[in-house]
């Protein structure tokens, strides 16, 4: 796992001079503590034939395989092609036979140094060949070509900026902001969609003039010119109809080799371990594969909290008991005023996902004892386990019965009183009733936005209002819900998380808090293969009688402790509800309602203050939003005023 960075150029104007690759490439260093590596070509004029585009390559290295011969960038045999990557190529033994079986010379075990002689051979189709989290550049010295690319499911980041005469790309944001004369304005659009969603969907970046690579895309810059196609889309559409057994079979199968391909390295590895289904699964396969190759117990990592409501450990113990791993149980009183600055830094591009506090700590910690760890990440989208699908499915009913559905979103049950407590039965009756009238996909996004439509406009001053873009932030989740029109509205919703919220919010969150550690964090229920099977599983095979992940109790019932199998879902969190009327009271206020805080233009200071005024009182919860404001507002004082 590592920090990649560079640029290539046609204008000399606009050359990555040495220097600048050098904090370009340093300010990702925690990225990759063990080591960096530089390549640097001048832009070179011809006459007669094209000019060769300067290049600049730079690297920060996490040694977790071949850690004496890994070094970046990574070249072949005689140096005309190379490469700067980030993160694991778990199927890399399989491709150096084939390469060395097509008369290619490795001199590493190094998973990277398959990819300069993948290129020779295949170009961007090498790209079908890897099985893997990454994100990576090519350069070719032959014709002058760079290829960006990011893996399928967005696990790995990559930022980029195109300019007339000029591409620069990072794992990092801030490390694009290391050239000289890059601006940073705040795009508009992408600050409305940030508080649609509390995050910044891809391609979209928070600065103007920037972008994220989407996930299964590569770019490719030849001539002063960027072309970005899509090399993985498999159809959401398809249900394949094959019996129960065959299902199991597949998913099992599936399963133990996406762990078992994930053990691979030269460095202590471990498992997060929460206590909830997907960690506990993952963390038995894991145990089991280790057991059989006589290694040492499996070593388990778990975080807790002193408000019971936020605290998994005993579910946590239960499960390492179970599996019989080597558990380690940290508990921490988060401190949030203490952590935000650093959040705020290492996550350089809004985030308003408060577990990013809990998953910060917890990559900290286990950080201490091992340098990779494994997680359960994914198994909500894939196997439909988030709460809020109960929603999805019980509307579909009642999409069925239109009368009973226009009684039940009649402006009666909108006069119910609210409540303070996020998760309410009161509160969650109001949601969804309100939204029953809306389309499936318009719906599901009132289910979940952070600012609704109608939230933003009453927050926004009129000035800002004027200054938004025609497009719709909406458009982000509704097409993704539209895009799975042949499935049902619970295998539509779930899988619409998976190209959405998964790479936008939850990878970005576990990335980047891990990476800021140093620690590698492996996702083996993204593995590709694993994605295909279980997006054309009919949904009876996920989802009965209001409950996901059903297939996973079936198949793996032989792992889990029956109590976590029976148990509900926990989101992994902190208490933010008590923090804004407690240590972040006062804190919120005078952030939110300072001078230049409001002088930006962007909010009515009325808004703001009802909505802390109100929560403060317990009449709402507005938590999710206060924190959304809080770590926009303090993401402008780090990355704007500085």
């Amino acid at each position: 796992m590592c920090g990649i960075t560079g640029g290539i150029w046609s204008d000399p104007r606009l050359a990555v001079e040495a220097s600048v690759l050098e904090r370009m490439t340093e300010v990702l260093a925690h990225r990759g503590p063990d080591d960096r590596g530089l390549f640097r070509s001048d832009l070179q004029r011809h006459s007669g034939r094209a000019d060769m585009p300067g290049v600049a390559l730079g690297h920060r290295r996490l040694a977790v395989i071949d850690l004496d011969g890994g070094r970046q960038p990574m070249a072949n045999e005689d140096g005309s092609v190379q490469v700067v990557f980030n993160g694991e190529i778990y199927n890399h033994a399989d491709l150096r036979r084939r390469l060395e079986g097509n008369g290619h010379r490795l001199h590493t075990h190094c998973d990277t140094e398959v990819l300069p002689h993948l290129w020779e051979d295949l170009g961007p189709g090498m790209l079908e060949h890897l099985e893997g989290m990454f994100a990576l550049a090519v350069f070719d010295a032959r014709d002058g070509r760079l290829m960006i690319a990011r893996d399928r499911l967005g696990q790995k980041p990559l930022f980029y900026r195109e300019e007339s005469g000029r591409l620069l790309f990072g794992s990092e944001l801030k490390s694009l902001l290391e050239v000289p004369g890059v601006p940073r304005e705040v795009d508009p659009g992408a600050l409305d969609a940030y508080l649609t969603y509390q995050y910044v969907p891809h391609p979209q970046c928070i600065l103007r003039g920037f972008a994220k690579l989407p996930p299964a895309h590569f770019a490719l810059w030849h001539g002063g010119r960027l072309k970005l196609e899509r090399y993985w889309s498999p159809n959401f559409n398809l249900q394949v109809s094959q019996p129960r057994s065959a299902w199991e079979e597949q998913l099992r199968a599936l399963a133990d080799r996406a762990v078992r391909r994930r053990l691979i390295g030269d460095v202590p590895l471990g498992a997060f371990l929460s206590g909830g289904l997907d960690s506990t699964l993952i963390s038995a396969l894991a145990a089991r594969h280790i057991a059989s190759l006589g290694g040492d117990r499996l070593r388990t990592f778990s975080i807790g909290f002193p408000v019971p409501e936020y605290d998994e450990t005993h579910f946590a113990q239960l499960a390492a008991r179970h599996i019989g791993t080597e558990h380690r149980e940290f508990r921490v009183e988060p401190r949030a005023v203490e952590i935000l600055p650093r959040l705020v830094w290492h996550y350089d591009e809004p985030l308003g996902d408060s577990s990013v506090v809990p998953t910060w700590y917890l990559s900290q910690l286990t950080r201490g004892e091992v340098t990779v760890a494994l997680s359960g990440d994914g198994g909500d989208e894939l196997f439909a386990g988030y709460d809020r699908y109960r929603a999805v499915w019980l509307a579909g009913w009642f999409d069925r019965l239109p009368a009973l559905r226009s009684a039940l979103g009649a402006r009666c049950w909108q006069r119910l009183p609210s409540s303070a407590r996020q998760k309410s039965v009161l509160r969650r009756w109001r949601r969804f009733s309100e939204a029953l009238a809306l389309p499936p996909a318009r719906r599901y996004l009132e289910w979940i936005a952070i600012f609704g439509e109608s939230r933003r406009g009453a927050l926004y001053t009129d000035d800002y209002l004027a200054r938004l873009p025609e497009a719709d932030p909406a458009d982000f989740v509704v097409e993704a819900v539209e895009n799975c029109s042949g499935r049902d509205q619970v295998t539509a919703a779930s899988l619409a998380d998976l190209v959405t919220y998964l790479p936008c919010d939850l990878n970005v969150k576990v990335d980047i808090a891990s990476m800021a550690h140093g620690l590698e964090c492996r996702q083996p229920l993204l593995d590709h293969q694993l994605v295909e099977l279980a997006a054309a599983m009919p949904i009876g095979e996920k989802f009965a009688r209001g409950r996901g992940k059903r297939i996973l109790h079936r198949v793996f019932a032989d792992l889990i402790p029956v109590e976590i199998i029976r148990r509900g879902k926990m989101g992994f969190g902190v208490p933010l509800d008590h923090w804004f009327r407690a240590e972040l009271k006062d804190y919120a206020h005078d952030v939110l309602l300072q001078r230049r805080a409001i002088e930006r233009g962007y909010f009515c200071a009325e808004a703001v203050r009802a909505m802390l005024e109100a929560h403060v009182a317990g009449r709402f919860d507005h938590s999710a939003r206060l924190w959304s404001l809080l770590m926009l507002e303090l993401w402008h004082r780090a990355w704007i005023d500085a």
